[in-house]
């Protein structure tokens, strides 16, 4: 028996945070298990799942939930080591006297959509084997028209806001964290239809807007947004001033180097710190985070990597970065929005809040990449920027009855603070951060 490995798992997530709906967690562990994409497809909900068959582990996470691990040297054999979190396995390591074997590059990120398998049989490290469990089909509308895809599109989306109020926010407060644009108008008017359709009372309902120092265009946006359908009530400011903004937290919390994404996750914190500062037992938080990336709204002329063929030729690149098998892939962290969940995520379970975004959801995904981007835009920049707001708009005003007003894009970051502040508040160049992140761990 000496010639033999242990084998050891340990499972340091959390099911309670997984938000499944048609089966229990453990139904949702055997489809894991199984192996069979179309079970674990089948899967209602947000979730991050391990099954554990022997040798053979299988891990499985929609786009809203992380999961990472590291596999660590016993005497006896290997031990995998699973968490949402980096400094969470790091911790553990110490605690069992590992850490000398760790370095954070050396975990892996769970690649979203997919069945990620590991065979645990010791050294070297084996190589997983990943199984697509969600493969939408991309333009498969026949309709070119705004209002009839925004019906389909905002539909989806109002249909997971029911669920999950339904499901998971019966009772308690919602806040919607609000900066007027284009996602988060959407959200918050659904979320309010939605209260009202199941008869829930329209005072849980709130509208959050960061403001740094009085310096907000969001404010000024949101005032005139939620002031033009009579709804501004649903206000409330949250003002910080420029000592509560700590781009250093937001590393720590997101646990990641890039700028935009510690822009955003910085100020994102310091909104939802001065939620839980004035509400103690606030929970349930929802975000517009991944609007942009199911209508491909991002302005590709500012990454030199990307062309619009690229962004639009490429399943879900948004969502998923170059993918699996492209070595533009990061193991360590995954890619598109499946990196950069965290800034919404991580700030939020940081502070105990339970975060949602209809957005990130398998059957509100499908639907974006069934949109016929190509023939809508004919390959033109300005036509696919101004799509989101007609198919968005048009939606809405279907599902809800609000004409709800579309102002230029601008990001979350940008839109909080006065411009001439914002240089001040963040390092000029990304290796600060990757500094910063790393003195964790030296």
């Amino acid at each position: 028996m000496s010639n033999h490995y242990v084998t050891h798992v340990t499972d340091l997530t959390n099911p309670e945070k997984n938000v499944i709906y048609n089966m229990t967690h453990e139904e949702a562990v055997e489809c894991v298990r199984s192996g069979d994409a179309e079970k674990v497809r089948g899967i209602d909900g947000q979730f991050s799942l391990v099954s554990v068959d022997g040798k053979t582990i299988r891990m499985a996470r929609s786009l809203g939930r992380p999961m990472r691990y590291f596999i660590a040297k016993r005497p006896g054999g290997p031990e995998l080591v699973i968490a949402e979190r980096i400094d969470t396995i790091y911790d553990y390591l110490k605690r069992e006297k590992l850490d000398h074997q760790f370095h954070p590059s050396y975990t892996r990120m769970i690649p979203a959509h997919y069945i990620t398998r590991i065979e645990l049989l010791g050294c070297p490290d084996p190589n997983p084997v990943y199984t697509r469990f969600f493969k939408p089909e991309r333009n498969r509308f026949n309709s070119f028209d705004p209002s009839d895809i925004g019906r389909i599109y905002i539909g989806a989306i109002y249909d997971e806001i029911k669920k999950w109020l339904s499901g998971r926010a019966a009772e308690g407060p919602i806040g919607v964290t609000f900066s007027a644009g284009i996602d988060s108008g959407a959200v918050f008017l659904l979320t309010y239809k939605a209260i009202l359709e199941l008869g829930m009372s329209p005072s849980r309902l709130k509208a959050f807007t960061l403001s740094v120092e009085g310096g907000s265009e969001d404010l000024v946006q949101s005032r005139k947004f939620l002031r033009d359908l009579n709804l501004d009530f649903f206000l409330e400011v949250v003002e910080v001033g420029y000592q509560d903004i700590s781009w250093k937290q937001a590393v720590k919390v997101i646990e990641d180097y890039k700028p935009l994404d510690i822009e955003s996750a910085t100020m994102n914190l310091a909104l939802m710190q001065g939620i839980r500062n004035r509400y103690p037992d606030w929970k349930y938080i929802v975000a517009g985070e991944g609007g942009n990336e199911n209508l491909k709204d991002y302005p590709i002329e500012e990454n030199p990597e990307l062309t619009i063929r690229s962004v639009l030729n490429n399943l879900m690149l948004y969502h998923e970065g170059w993918g699996v098998d492209s070595m533009k892939h990061s193991l360590t962290y995954s890619g598109g929005l499946g990196r950069g969940i965290m800034r919404m995520y991580a700030t939020g379970d940081s502070l105990g809040f339970e975060t949602f975004s209809p957005y990130t959801l398998p059957n509100v995904i499908e639907v974006s990449e069934g949109i016929p981007f190509i023939d809508l835009t004919g390959w033109d920049h300005k036509k696919l920027y101004d799509l989101k707001g007609e198919i968005v708009s048009e939606g809405v005003k279907a599902i809800t009855g609000y004409k709800m007003p579309v102002f230029p894009k601008r990001r979350f970051q940008h839109g909080v603070v006065a411009e001439s502040s914002f240089e001040r508040l963040f390092p000029e160049k990304e290796i600060a951060y990757r500094k910063e992140f790393l003195a964790s761990y030296e």
